[in-house]
């Protein structure tokens, strides 16, 4: 009977998937506790197991942790730090978060440049990382993980004398399938207007951004700093060509003031019951005006808090799901950015083409349009089928 190998000396076993002998130490331990295993193969078990034995060598030798390089987590920190200037701070705190939980921990050991080849991260590192990722995260969040180590390795490498460390994460192109994420929804014609009635009845600033964002389709990061100087209540009705009451959506709440694109900065024009919720507005902000006095901060906002100031993501999600409640909606099932589906999916009912529908929303294209509303947009279109109707009538079959 073969000896036993002892601990610390690795392990050797078959690989279905690849239809080969895996060999397998433990080199050291990070941080967290979890272990560095470094890996070899061979089609054999001989192989396998002589593979093994140059492992067992080099970490006996004192090189299967040792390298020049900096380490992932030394990348990704840099980046953190340095990299993320004039990013929202919203969008810091989630980048760092994912950073810390997801990348760090799990590849932070991992040498970006080492001569042995013992340590150095390589793209099947990658690749199994997200992997083991996608059992518990959503795609997207696995597309925000490997841009997270795309671009701290890229930082680094270009910083790196030489520029001999190569970014692998570039050779990882298929992102594997995450769990399903939330699916964003938008509500039917029947369940849209026991939404407006029940905001224009609560007569709060929650209810009229509410009716406001439905009506115009501002993205939630748009319509919370929207201005007092970017909304025209009257229009000019004698102008040559007419212009209605409308909003400019010129800026949101990113860092830069900048809306997400540069199509994103619209003016739009106002449907009737939208004027007359801003015109409430007016007056509610008077009043607040008035009873705050010297506690209130004039920013010029149109749904500002009850001091002037600007409303959080967080002040919006509580006001909405009070508005979805009265509606007789679960307000659990859905969030304010749905108003914006919902827009979508209401003008496509109604006919609007998909290309008036992306200049209303802001899109750089259409196919973006398509995207991200395909569930929202009407899939058979109609306008021939009721042209040629009109133009050669059913008749009766003889």
């Amino acid at each position: 009977m073969a000896a036993r190998r002892s601990r610390g000396d690795g392990g050797l076993y078959w690989s279905e998937a690849r239809q080969r002998w895996i060999a397998e130490l433990t080199v050291g331990y990070r941080a967290n506790g979890k272990r560095i295993v470094r890996r070899g193969s061979g089609k054999t078990k001989t192989e396998a197991r002589e593979a093994l034995g140059r492992l067992v060598d080099r970490k006996k030798d004192n090189t299967a942790i040792a390298g020049t390089g900096p380490t992932v987590e030394q990348s990704v920190q840099d980046w953190l730090r340095h990299g993320l200037k004039g990013r929202d701070q919203a969008t810091v705190d989630k980048l760092t978060t994912l950073a810390e939980i997801h990348v760090i921990p799990s590849l932070g050991a991992r040498l970006l440049l080492d001569p042995k080849n013992v340590n150095e991260l390589t793209a099947d590192d990658v690749d199994a990382w997200l992997e083991a990722k996608a059992e518990v995260l959503a795609t997207r969040t696995l597309a925000d993980l490997r841009a997270i180590l795309r671009r701290a390795i890229n930082r680094t490498a270009k910083r790196t004398k030489g520029n001999a460390i190569r970014n692998v994460v570039l050779l990882c192109d298929e992102l594997p399938a995450g769990r399903e994420g939330r699916k964003s929804k938008s509500l039917t014609l029947t369940q849209a207007e026991a939404v407006l009635n029940a905001a224009e009845a609560e007569h709060s600033t929650y209810g009229e951004y509410t009716v406001v964002s439905l009506l115009t389709g501002a993205r939630t990061e748009e319509a919370r700093p929207l201005a007092w100087d970017e909304v025209d209540l009257a229009g000019r009705p004698h102008a040559t060509p007419p212009e209605p009451p409308h909003v400019n959506v010129w800026r949101s709440v990113r860092a830069t003031g900048d809306t997400k694109t540069r199509k994103s900065r619209r003016s739009l024009a106002l449907a009737g019951r939208a004027v007359a919720s801003l015109e409430r507005q007016q007056r509610r902000q008077d009043l607040q005006r008035r009873i705050a006095g010297d506690r209130w901060q004039e920013n010029g906002i149109v749904f500002a808090s009850d001091v002037g100031t600007q409303l959080d993501a967080a002040n919006v999600r509580r006001g909405f799901r009070r508005i979805l409640k009265k509606a007789g909606l679960n307000p659990a099932d859905w969030t304010p950015r749905e108003l914006r589906h919902s827009f979508v999916s209401l003008l496509s009912d109604s006919g609007v083409s998909i290309e008036d529908i992306s200049r209303l929303v802001g899109h750089s294209e259409t196919k973006v349009t398509e995207l991200v509303y395909r569930h929202q947009l009407r899939s058979v279109i109609q306008h021939g089928a009721k042209a040629m109707d009109a133009i050669f009538p059913t008749t009766e079959s003889a």
